[in-house]
């Protein structure tokens, strides 16, 4: 068996993922690894617990089962309840809460770890403060100042001492913030998905699924990323209040001119941060928008590619792009000034603290300046964090609002129904004077005055013409609709069968499990009652088969079935179906009613909402409704006797069933104009017959063969480093990587200039106050200042050829992107979640839009700084080289022992994060299904696992950067501390006491350099994988070309619409079976064929090959003589039309529904809508044709849908048409308008129609039975009808037998 995508699977297994057994930290897979949780005081302190699983990430590639397991309290589990619990007392109800109050709770539920990381901040920035204070003291030391006995060693005592107690204590300091961000983010995420399950429809309708799936992919994880920042305006305050206590020590009096100037850098970042709140939000608002389209064309891709409106859409989503894009541009501008600022704040504050010096005619001596410089160099760090941590604050703010606002949204009332347990009541459903309203505002009310009593164990049927009530008469006994009065009773579990079905992602088993444990009798006759045995024998694992999104690779009649099996196997007391027999054939559909409303549920209370008459003799009771009113009930033959809206619905009924009559008993019947001679046809059926029976024979021996796999794949993960061609494309993809050489040349004279001033101040003032100097104070500033001035202008040129390199480049990456998967063929989208697209489309793109460009440039630069601090510290003492060049040997091979393991945790990450999203996206659009069977809690504690599952690699990535952080510490505090030992113990080699201050003073800022370049090319290895995925996305294979200039057919094809199908052999991708054997058939021109068959049959996927949805295997189809395969796919598809399956609408108006295309005038699209009978309706509307269509088309009944999507044929007007069981979800008096149009208006056109029903069937010139992808049965209904051995003279027998009497007798 192919390796099923684990998650989901041990997910709907109900296997948990974290462990509370005795030891948490034994993993699949895996020997114990030391747990963070067991670990020992030293252990924790060097971060030597996370040593194994480095170690294993070296010897082999890391699997998620090699992962140690969360402590108790950062699981989803632990943090979650409290957390809910706090904020509820905090707010009343989640519905009061506020963005304060939500921060607040925040805080509490994770005190201990922010308090600690708080102490260890406190600590860290005190102890960096220590080596500017005694630097002025080494200076006096070296000019032979001595105080004391081994003064000089005691010193370098104190400098080690100090910058050891900094290291620890930053370290733990940002490990602890990091688990607090991974804690609360989980805590978001985990109360985002339990408020999406109890939002009520009005909430849905102002969030659509991408706008939600915005708030946990970037809102939650911009919360944790604060936690970064938590503590940065607090130790901000204290770090510049001991730069001025220092400073004032060394200059005195012109510490308040640094004080004003430090001031005056940070708040020209005020305005540049508020501008940048304003631009966040603008691209968050836009980038939702983008999201929300992305995730609908995903959803409906299908759609799209058969009427060859894809490329309209995608120049939709780069329109919203452009918009999104000036947004973006205007944030990198800004944020490109503030760093401009940040990078000359040190230059600037010691440019203004010299000059009040020599104004006010305080002597500058090299000690006070090497104590000042290296007091800046800290300062840049608050100046540096400030407006990171503004904007970050800002852009948090942003999503802390969005969430706190979702959050309040309205929920589902909870006093709709009365629910009152099994048995204590002898009605399953009392509904007494029910007024129910989708939108309370409206006067108009859905339901009117309802009236019903339903005992236990009655059927009840339900029916009426589209847009009636019927699917809302549903919803109102499920408590979805809010009341407006009335009182609702039921008593006992419900099982709800929606009319689209829900399915989702998982083996098939799962599917009809839901939750429940196995019982393997029950769940065979739950199986053999749907008919599903049948198509599970067909499918290649069984009911182990995974399914893909929304069921993507079973047919409508199996989801259809899969769905009736879930709610049969959970054997609850009322069962409530939303016209489920109308996605499968008649003959299963019979089946279907049979075996489960008549048998396995024959005990239990059905409602049933049917279009097909030959459904209701059977009912104890029948409503017939009409405008959300209840206008009849009773029994059968009760309400046939009078003459009203249930005549209307039998009359359409009982005339199809007269034409059935007829065709059996006519003997002459309208032959072909071009028939095929009677004995060809026979020879042909009875080759495919032996072939079949061949097949059959052989199939034991096929399976070795066949390359069988399931369909959907775990996604894609690269292996091992990320190759250098993903950086060289990333560097390149702008301009040719033109700009890279000059920004490279910029930042080398950038530190040039910055050492050249530091050694003009130190080498031109005297050591002390009683020496000499040969210089002009005057001179000595101009030439400071001139250097200052050449090394802000090369950062200005930085500044500005990062961003337009960046900029560019996010631009081509999305839209080569965006290119590439629209026009992918439709297998691509059958294989791949959507979650997995949207997570590229959204996060990945983010990171680059945003992050990587400044990562890429800030590792050069801190590589040419920490290049430029070696040189000046080997100025004083070339000796430090000794102890360098071992200890930069054992910095490489701890990075590269450490990255090994980094960067399959970092992809970890990646691929954890899709099946949160797409279980989410999964959740929303069936929490209506979720909510009947009462499975919220289960659903949640999935949730809870895919977060966990999802902490766990960020967690461990987490500890490994510290492990790697610490132990690359320690080694630069050791070049440090030789440095100073060796100038101390040979004092006579030092070339002048400034010299050396100035090596200690650089030697100072070594380990935060060291860290800031391998944090960033940490963070870049971890980000680059966001470019490597997304340019994994840009080399899908494509599908055929739109158009084949030299092969482009005539304006006029097709001119006569004749099909001819050559030995066509299809199969969904090639590793799966084939579905189509060899099929061989022609259409004739301007004839309706019917194509009958069982479920399964190969029915869809012959519509999809005749549009090149697929592509054949083997064999050909003609279209008057052209081979479409030599044409290019939008000159096909737009030459044909379809009404297909599922009735797609998109957001928008009803004109963009009809027309994405802006071909036709509004009199044409007035014209059709009369045509399909939705005129009167849309003139009603206030907008008419500009009327809103919500998401999906939600705020339109299904049949309303589907005569939108016989409109956009009628404006089409093509020679070839389809039907994909177009009218399975319509009543038959629309049905019969369908089929009327239809008749009507394509009487001279081919019309091929997949068929449900047994009328479409017959009304056609010939039918074409499949069974198992080969032709069974191929000519007129006539002669088939006469054969009563045939498959379509049973089908018909059972039809016209059930209609007249029901099941019953």
């Amino acid at each position: 068996m192919a390796k099923l995508a684990p998650l989901e699977e041990a997910l709907l297994n109900g296997e948990s993922c974290v462990s509370n057994s005795s030891d948490p930290c034994k993993t699949k897979g895996n020997k114990s690894l030391t747990c963070y949780s067991n670990a020992g005081f030293f252990s924790i302190l060097s971060f030597s617990w996370i040593s194994p699983l480095i170690h294993l990430g070296n010897v082999k590639t890391l699997d998620h089962e090699d992962l140690p397991m969360l402590a108790a309290d950062d699981s989803a589990y632990g943090a979650f309840t409290t957390f809910r619990n706090k904020l509820e007392s905090e707010c009343g109800s989640a519905r009061r809460v506020t963005t304060l109050k939500l921060v607040k709770v925040l805080i509490f539920s994770t005190w201990q770890r922010t308090l600690l990381s708080g102490l260890l901040a406190f600590l860290c920035t005190c102890a960096s403060y220590v080596g500017p204070y005694l630097i002025k003291i080494l200076v006096q030391y070296f000019n032979k100042e001595h105080k004391f006995k081994n003064e000089g060693y005691m010193l370098a005592m104190a400098f080690v001492a100090a910058k050891l107690v900094e290291c620890l204590s930053q370290r733990h300091w940002i490990f602890n913030l990091q688990q607090v961000g991974v804690r609360m983010q989980s805590m978001l995420v985990t109360m985002i998905y339990a408020k999406g399950l109890t939002l009520s429809c009005q909430s849905k309708e102002g969030y659509s699924s991408g706008e939600i799936i915005n708030l946990i992919t970037v809102d939650a994880e911009r919360v944790g990323d604060l936690c970064w920042y938590m503590h940065a305006p607090w130790i901000c305050i204290l770090q510049v209040a001991l730069a001025m206590l220092i400073l004032y020590r060394s200059v005195g009096v012109a510490s308040i001119a640094a004080f004003a100037a430090t001031v005056i850098v940070m708040l020209l970042n005020l305005p540049l941060a508020s501008l940048q709140e304003q631009f966040q939000g603008k691209i968050m608002e836009f980038k939702d928008k983008r999201m929300k389209a992305t995730s609908e064309i995903l959803k409906n891709m299908k759609i799209l590619k058969l009427q060859a409106w894809e490329m309209k859409f995608l120049s939709k989503i780069f329109q919203l792009r452009k918009t999104e894009e000036t947004w973006l541009k205007k944030f990198l501008v800004s944020t490109a000034i503030t760093r401009f600022l940040l990078f000359n704040a040190p230059t600037f504050i010691a440019v203004v603290t010299f000059s009040s010096c020599v104004l006010i005619g305080i002597p500058l001596e090299s000690g006070k300046i090497l104590s000042a410089l290296a007091t800046f160099e800290i300062l840049e760090m608050p100046i540096y964090t400030l407006p990171d941590t503004i904007s970050m604050i800002i852009q948090t703010k942003v999503s802390l609002d969005r969430i706190s606002s979702f959050l309040c949204l309205d929920e589902l009332q909870t006093d709709v129904v009365e629910k009152l347990p099994r048995g204590s009541f002898n009605i399953a459903i009392e509904l007494v004077d029910g007024n129910f309203s989708w939108e309370l505002s409206s006067l108009n009310t859905t339901l009117k005055n309802i009236n019903l009593r339903v005992f236990h164990g009655t059927r009840v049927a339900v029916c009426g013409t589209v847009g009636s009530g019927k699917s809302s008469l549903l919803s109102c006994i499920m408590g979805e609709i809010p009341k407006v009065s009335g009182t609702l009773k039921v008593c006992g579990s419900k099982a709800y069968v929606s009319q689209s079905p829900w399915i989702q992602s998982g083996t098939i088993e799962n599917n009809i499990l839901f939750g429940k444990e196995m019982d393997r009798e029950k769940y065979e006759k739950v199986l053999e009652a749907c008919s599903l045995t049948k198509d599970l024998e067909v499918l290649p694992f069984g009911d182990q088969t995974i399914i893909g999104e929304k069921g993507i690779n079973l047919s409508g009649g199996q989801k259809q079935r899969v769905q009736i099996a879930r709610a049969l196997y959970q054997d609850s007391d009322i069962y409530l179906f939303d016209d489920p027999f109308s996605a499968v054939d008649a003959h299963t559909g019979s089946h279907l009613f049979r075996e489960c409303l008549l048998g396995l549920l024959k005990t239990k209370t059905v409602i049933y909402i049917t279009h097909q008459v030959e459904f209701l003799p059977d009912a104890d009771l029948i409503l017939v409704m009409r405008e959300g009113r209840i206008t009849q009930s009773g029994k059968y033959n009760d309400i046939l006797q009078s003459d009203t809206d249930f005549m209307e619905l039998v009359g359409a009924n009982t005339e199809a069933l007269s034409s059935v009559m007829s065709s059996e008993r006519m003997l002459t019947f309208k032959t072909l104009s071009v028939a095929t001679k009677d004995t060809d046809s026979l020879s042909d059926f009875e080759l495919e017959q032996t072939q079949k029976n061949e097949d059959d024979h052989h199939t034991k021996s096929d399976d070795t063969v066949e390359p069988k796999g399931q369909l959907v794949q775990d996604e894609e993960r690269e292996n091992g480093r990320v190759g250098f061609k993903v950086y060289w494309k990333y560097i390149t993809t702008a301009y040719g990587g033109a700009f890279v050489p000059f920004i490279l040349l910029s930042q080398i004279l950038t530190m040039i200039f910055q050492i050249g001033s530091n050694y003009w101040m130190t080498l031109e003032t005297p050591v002390s106050a009683t020496a000499e100097t040969d210089i002009e104070s005057f001179t000595l500033m101009v030439i400071y200042v001139a250097l200052a001035i050449g090394s802000s202008f090369f950062i200005l040129v930085i500044s500005v050829l990062k961003l337009i390199a960046g900029y560019k480049t996010a631009t081509v990456l999305f839209n080569k992107m965006h290119l590439c998967f629209f026009r992918a063929p439709m297998s691509f989208f059958d294989a791949t979640p959507s979650g997995r697209i949207i997570n590229r489309a959204s996060a990945d793109q983010n990171t680059i839009d945003i992050s990587i460009s400044d990562l890429v440039w800030e590792i050069t630069f801190s590589l040419i700084h920490l290049l430029g601090n070696i040189a000046v510290m080997s100025q004083a003492a070339w000796q430090v080289f000794i102890v360098l060049i071992p200890i930069m040997a054992a910095c490489i091979w701890y990075q590269q022992y450490y990255s090994a393991s980094a960067r399959e945790l970092a992809r970890l990450v990646g691929i954890c994060q899709a099946p949160v999203i797409q279980h989410f996206s999964e959740t929303i659009s069936g929490s209506t299904t979720i909510r009947c069977f009462e499975q919220q809690s289960r659903f949640n504690d999935i949730h809870m696992k895919l977060i966990d599952r999802y902490s766990q690699p960020r967690l461990n990535s987490a500890s490994a950067m510290e492990w790697l952080s610490f132990r690359l510490d320690i080694l630069s505090t050791i070049t440090f501390a030789f440095c100073l030992v060796f100038l101390i113990s040979f004092p006579n080699s030092i070339t002048a006491p400034g010299i050396a201050g100035l090596a200690v003073t650089y030697g100072l800022s070594l380990n935060e350099l060291q860290f800031s370049l391998i944090w960033c090319l940490c963070n870049l290895e971890n980000e680059i994988i966001s470019v490597e995925r997304v340019l994994q996305y840009t080399s899908i294979p494509s599908e055929a070309p739109l158009v084949i200039k030299e092969n482009q057919p005539d304006h006029s094809w097709p001119s006569f619409g004749e099909v001819h199908i050559q030995d066509l052999q299809v199969r969904y991708a090639p590793h799966l079976p084939l579905v189509l054997h060899g099929l061989t058939c022609t259409f004739t021109a301007g004839a309706k064929t019917g194509i009958a068959g069982r479920t399964g049959s190969g029915k869809s996927t012959l519509v999809l090959t005749l549009f090149r949805l697929l592509e054949p295997v083997a064999g050909q189809i003609l279209i008057d003589g052209v081979n479409i395969s030599l044409i290019g796919i939008h000159d096909l598809r737009s030459r044909l039309s379809i009404i297909p399956q599922d009735p797609t609408m998109f957001e928008g108006t009803i004109r963009s529904n009809l027309d994405p295309l802006e071909e036709y005038t509004d009199e044409q699209i007035w014209k059709v809508l009369d045509m399909c009978q939705l005129g009167d309706e849309v003139r009603k509307k206030e907008g008419k044709l500009d009327s809103v269509v919500t998401e999906n088309g939600e705020n339109w009944s299904m049949g309303q849908r589907q005569l939108v999507c016989l409109g956009r044929v009628l404006l089409k007007k093509s020679k070839i048409l389809v039907l994909d069981e177009a009218t399975a979800s319509v009543d038959t008096a629309t049905d019969n308008i369908i089929q009327q149009t239809v008749s009507q208006h394509f009487s001279e056109c081919t019309v091929i129609t997949i068929a449900h029903r047994i009328t479409s069937i017959l009304d056609s010139d010939t039918v074409l039975f499949l069974n198992q992808g080969l032709v069974e049965e191929y000519d007129s209904p006539k002669k088939l009808l006469m054969d009563k051995s045939s498959s379509l003279a049973q089908l018909v027998a059972e039809y016209t037998r059930r209609s007249n009497s029901g099941f019953g007798s």
